[in-house]
């Protein structure tokens, strides 16, 4: 069994002004898990097996008073002798018994005291900032995606789930024992204690009824707009202006699902190109939604990555494997209303598990021939699977008439879809669409090896050089959708942009290193509001709060009726995507003017 502080764990508490938790944050915790049931030992009906090992340097003494009957070391001693231990103890009751929940609980952010989900350095910066009235910072992505200067747009999205899920939990004086616990044994290089904020985390709970007090404004999830534009500004006043970049870490990580959604949406572009080129109704046709599937989520590091990317993929595409995600934006995002949707598929150890392939084929289209279904082709030999063995099965098919999608999952990519586009054209014939481009009746091929950005443009100026329509391939992407990206791609951060000082004076701060110009940051408070119809940085002050497109949502907690579902969020990229130029200065000329007054040597 592991060490912590879980149902079923005996509180182990310290006197005031020794080294480790306080008695009053000790019994205010042990208040609250009376009410909620869970496990305080305080005279247990019979001797208790105490568990112990030593702590490592500097960790508290534990008073054996605290936990009743205990053996250590072979000597009993019981409850009230008054003897300190230098050991941490772990009381193991009936409940506690081969509970394996805390290793594995460990695992999820939920689990975690709220007061460690930031970077270490955060704890300290406290001290260091000077007494100020009121702090603010922002975020915001500084280049285009993979360096692109011809086009950077970006899809912006996350917001939600950091602030329903990470920032807009509440506090409670458990995190803060569990954070005292690690910040006593935190500082290099002797394991001493760090510095961290204990009084402000303790107001935090006390005061604020468990809630973060700061506000946060962000721009409505699925906006489309282009680099430089604040995702969102935090701003901190009083006591706990010192804490304003404390949640920059949770924050920060908005990088990675308006990464994803951007990658999914300029190759939805490329997608949409090839539609409008060599497809009838062109971008409109109903199945370019379908040409990009998500493969993704057997890749991903934990489940929740496979949910904040896989439901930024699904704000451009319509297929998804990855069903965490597909049920996520569904039930929680959609109110029920379906997002994502998949076809019966097999896979190499379907097909390898038949005597032959042919067999497998045959299933597959026993089961689902009236319907949408795929077949992997390349267990063994991808040539003679489609040359010889599909067409032996190619009657059974078209009686059944459905549409069957070939898959080659090895060899090149694009030697690989133009082979099952001229076997599904020999098997089953082609029609010829109005824009003269072969189309295959019923069959179709996914190639989802190898696939990334580029690779979905050279294998559609292949399909299309060789007289095949666009409509007639799909991409599954795994690997280079949802974990091939990090926070260099668009180069996200976050920085201070403006301080109140104590005795009132008031300064625009901006970042502005000699040694790298592109890192510079925008001063002052922000506000953004269309130009045009293009979402444009300003100074706050040259914004009308009715114009401001950074809404607020969390203002020293949630704030109802600021998100909206996610058939809403769909349509909004689909309009405003379209809507932008591809490269565009998202900086007003007011907020240059200031950049200039506050670093004259910025160039803007």
């Amino acid at each position: 069994m592991e060490w912590g502080r879980f149902p079923g764990f005996v509180s182990l508490g310290e006197r005031e002004g020794s080294e480790g938790r306080s008695w009053e944050i000790q019994d205010q915790l042990e208040r609250e898990e009376r009410k909620r049931g869970t496990i305080v030992v305080t005279k247990p009906p019979s001797p208790t097996v105490v568990t112990m090992r030593t702590t490592p340097p500097r960790a508290s003494h534990v008073d054996a008073r605290r936990v009743g009957w205990c053996q250590r070391r072979g000597n009993t001693h019981r409850r009230g002798t008054g003897q300190p231990m230098k050991h941490q103890m772990r009381v193991e009751t009936e409940a506690t018994r081969g509970n394996q929940y805390l290793e594995e609980s460990l695992l999820r952010a939920d689990a975690l005291p709220l007061a460690v989900l930031s970077d270490s350095y955060k704890a300290g910066h406290f001290e260091q900032y000077p007494p100020a009235k009121c702090i603010s910072a922002y975020g915001e992505f500084r280049r285009g995606f993979q360096r692109d200067k011809h086009d950077t747009r970006v899809v912006y999205y996350g917001m939600r789930y950091a602030i329903n899920a990470l920032v807009g939990r509440k506090w409670t004086i458990e995190d803060v024992t569990k954070a005292e616990q690690f910040f006593n044994m935190h500082r290099a290089p002797d394991q001493s204690p760090y510095p961290w904020p204990k009084e402000l985390f303790l107001k935090i709970v006390h005061e604020h009824d468990g809630y973060f007090p700061v506000k946060i404004e962000a721009m409505p999830e699925g906006t489309c707009g282009h680099i430089h534009l604040p995702i969102y500004q935090i701003t901190a006043e009083g006591e706990f202006s010192r804490l304003c970049t404390y949640l920059e870490t949770l924050l920060t990580q908005v990088w990675y699902p308006t990464t994803v959604a951007t990658l999914a949406r300029r190759c939805k572009d490329v997608i949409e190109a090839g539609f409008e080129k060599s497809a009838d109704g062109g971008k409109e046709n109903p199945l370019v939604g379908s040409r990009l599937h998500d493969f993704g989520f057997r890749g991903c590091t934990c489940v929740e990555q496979s949910v904040i990317g896989g439901c930024a993929h699904l704000l451009n595409f319509d297929g998804t494997d990855t069903m965490s995600a597909a049920f996520y934006a569904q039930f929680v995002l959609n109110n029920g209303n379906p997002v994502a949707s998949s076809i019966p598929a097999t896979e190499h150890s379907v097909m390898t598990a038949w005597d032959t392939e042919k067999q497998a084929l045959e299933t597959m289209i026993e089961h689902y021939g009236d319907g949408i279904y795929a077949c992997v082709m390349d267990s063994y030999d991808y040539v003679r699977a489609i040359e010889e063995i599909l067409p032996s099965v190619a009657k059974k098919k078209v009686s059944k008439g459905g549409f069957l999608v070939l898959r080659p999952d090895s060899g090149d990519p694009t030697e690989a879809v133009l082979q099952g586009l001229h076997a599904a054209e020999k098997c089953f014939g082609v029609d010829i669409n109005s824009k003269g481009y072969k189309v295959p009746r019923g069959c179709g091929v996914i190639q989802g090896d190898g696939v990334d950005l580029e690779a979905i443009r050279k294998i559609l100026d292949a399909v299309m050089e060789d007289g095949f329509s666009a409509q007639a391939v799909a991409f599954g992407m795994g690997g280079g959708l949802l974990q091939r990206v990090n926070r260099d791609t668009m180069s996200f951060a976050t920085k201070l942009n403006r301080i109140v000082y104590a005795d009132g004076r008031e300064r625009d701060v901006m970042k502005a290193p000699l040694t790298d110009p592109e890192k510079y940051s925008l001063p002052g408070l922000l506000a953004v509001k269309r130009v045009d119809g293009i979402p444009t940085v300003f100074p706050k002050a040259e914004v009308q709060n009715e114009d401001n497109l950074l809404r607020v949502v969390y203002d020293h907690g949630p704030v109802d009726g600021v998100w909206d579902d996610f058939s809403t969020l769909k349509s909004r990229v689909q309009e405003e995507w379209h809507a932008l130029p591809k490269n565009y200065d998202a900086i007003s000329q007011e907020l240059k003017d200031l950049i200039r007054k506050v670093s004259p040597h910025t160039k803007v």
